[in-house]
C-alpha cells in the first residue's frame, strides 16, 4: 500500500472517530445533577439509546412528563440493568443531568427502583452521594 493511500485511510479513520465521539458526548446536558421522583409511564430499553419516561408531580399537583436518556440495551445489560429493573407504574427516584436547553429531559445518572435498589446508569458501580434524597440503607 502506498504512503498516500495509507495516509488517506488514517485521515478518514480520524474523521469518523471524531464524529462518533461528538455523537456520544454529554454536550446536550448540564454537568450538575438534579433529583426527580415520579411514576414511570414508559420504558424503552433499545439501541442506540434507551429512554425512561417519568411523570413528575410538583408541589401544586401538576404533572410534567420527563424523558430520561441512557445508553443502549447492551451497555445497560453490562451494568446489570435488565428489562425488569423498572417498568410502567413504578414509583422511582432519579439523579440526572438536565438538558442544557431547559426542556424536561435528563441524562440518567442514578436510579432507585421501586424495590429500593439503586443502579448507576452512567457507567460506574458507585452509589450516589447520600444527601437524604435516596433511601440508602446503612
Amino acid at each position: 500500500m502506498s504512503r498516500r493511500a495509507w495516509g488517506l485511510r488514517v485521515i478518514c479513520g480520524l474523521a469518523f472517530a471524531s464524529a462518533a465521539s461528538a455523537h456520544h458526548s454529554h454536550g446536550n446536558y448540564q454537568q450538575f445533577f438534579i433529583d426527580l421522583k415520579g411514576t414511570v409511564t414508559s420504558v424503552q430499553l433499545i439501541n442506540p439509546h434507551s429512554w425512561v419516561y417519568l411523570d413528575v408531580t410538583d408541589e401544586k399537583g401538576a404533572a410534567t412528563s420527563w424523558a430520561l436518556e441512557a445508553t443502549g440495551i447492551g451497555g445497560l445489560t453490562r451494568l446489570g440493568i435488565t428489562r425488569g429493573f423498572v417498568k410502567p407504574g413504578d414509583k422511582i427516584k432519579v439523579r440526572c443531568h438536565p438538558a442544557r436547553d431547559g426542556s424536561e429531559g435528563c441524562l440518567l445518572g442514578f436510579m432507585q427502583a421501586a424495590d429500593g435498589s439503586i443502579k448507576d446508569w452512567d457507567g460506574g458501580q458507585a452509589l450516589p452521594v447520600d444527601n437524604g434524597f435516596f433511601d440508602i440503607k446503612k
